[in-house]
């Protein structure tokens, strides 16, 4: 019995069979329209495309996997555009200067640009070819320039996008190791929303450096806690839990503007709401690998806040 469990476990893959490449094509049909909206597949750039492969993995996904593949991708490019190459994964024979060739198996470059010229007639060349093919897990998608050779686009695609995912970590990790041999800073946004039961609003630029990166030193704005604010910050991260701990000093402007006007008055008998400086105490802890955290502040005009914090959110696009 124990064995019967352990094959089931072990040999039974995740994914597989007709629903999961179904589920894929769907994913990849969103992420294309994603990418020619944002521009990073230009169809002007693609299309003459020429589809090389659509191979199935899968008996049931052979009936109607190369349909959906040319469906998905008109969507994408349009329909005048493709080309399927037929010939590119069958036996082929070549008589040239004097000799036979006869090959099988994954066709080359050069080979795809020959093929589309013999085919096309007076039709624009091919810009690219795609390759589409079925595995345990969905999809996998490669779009190349035929005039460089340089892979355009290229990825696994499953229907809850894991794999997806995941290619954008390893890239954001690979940047991130660049970053810091290069010794460039990290700008970093934080909106600190403590509103129980003291009150303390306030907008954060920092700037991460060091060489762990566990530093962020920057500028606050407050909008609560002094009423309206604006000073300096600086937060040291600590590995446990992820946590930012540090603290702001603040320099209330409507104190100094009562100051600045009380000097240049007589009496100078003036009323103020704030402190000339306040200082704050910040301990922010995020929600996992989430842009959310608890922050918890604790001020010297007596306020101690509990609330949410939004970090490396821009709220305006000039700001980073």
């Amino acid at each position: 019995m124990l064995l019967m469990l352990a094959a089931l476990l072990v040999g039974t893959p995740a994914f597989a069979g007709s629903d999961t490449t179904r589920d894929s094509f769907d994913r990849l049909e969103e992420l294309l329209e994603l990418r020619v909206e944002d521009g990073r597949l230009d169809p002007a750039k693609i299309v003459p495309v020429i589809v090389v492969s659509t191979q199935p993995r899968y008996e049931e996904s052979a009936p109607w996997f190369a349909t959906r593949a040319l469906e998905v991708l008109g969507k994408a490019f349009g329909t005048n555009g493709l080309r399927l190459c037929e010939a590119c994964m069958a036996p082929r024979a070549f008589v040239e200067d004097g000799h036979l060739a006869y090959q099988t198996g994954p066709v080359g470059i050069d080979e795809i640009v020959r093929l589309d010229e013999q085919s096309r007639g007076s039709s624009q060349p091919a810009k690219s070819a795609i390759w589409i093919d079925e595995h345990s897990g969905g999809i996998s998608v490669r779009i190349v320039d035929l005039a460089t050779s340089r892979v355009v686009y290229a990825q696994n695609i499953d229907p809850s996008l894991v794999e997806n995912r995941n290619t954008k970590r390893m890239y954001r990790l690979a940047d991130e190791y660049e970053r810091r041999a290069r010794g460039d800073s990290l700008t970093q946004a934080f909106v600190d929303l403590a509103i129980y039961p003291g009150q303390h609003l306030s907008i954060d630029w920092t700037d991460q450096w060091g060489k762990t990166n566990a530093n962020l030193s920057g500028v606050t704005l407050s909008l609560f806690d002094p009423v309206v604010g604006i000073g300096m910050c600086h937060y040291r991260r600590i590995p446990f839990l992820n946590l930012l701990f540090g603290g702001k000093v603040i320099l209330s402007m409507p104190t100094t503007l009562v100051r600045v006007l009380g000097s240049a008055s007589d009496n100078g008998d003036f009323q103020v709401i704030d402190p000339l400086l306040t200082g704050v105490g910040v301990v922010r802890v995020p929600f996992g690998r989430s842009n959310y955290g608890v922050v918890l502040t604790a001020s010297t005009n007596g306020q101690i806040g509990l609330g949410l914090s939004l970090m490396n959110i821009s709220l305006l696009p000039v700001l980073p």
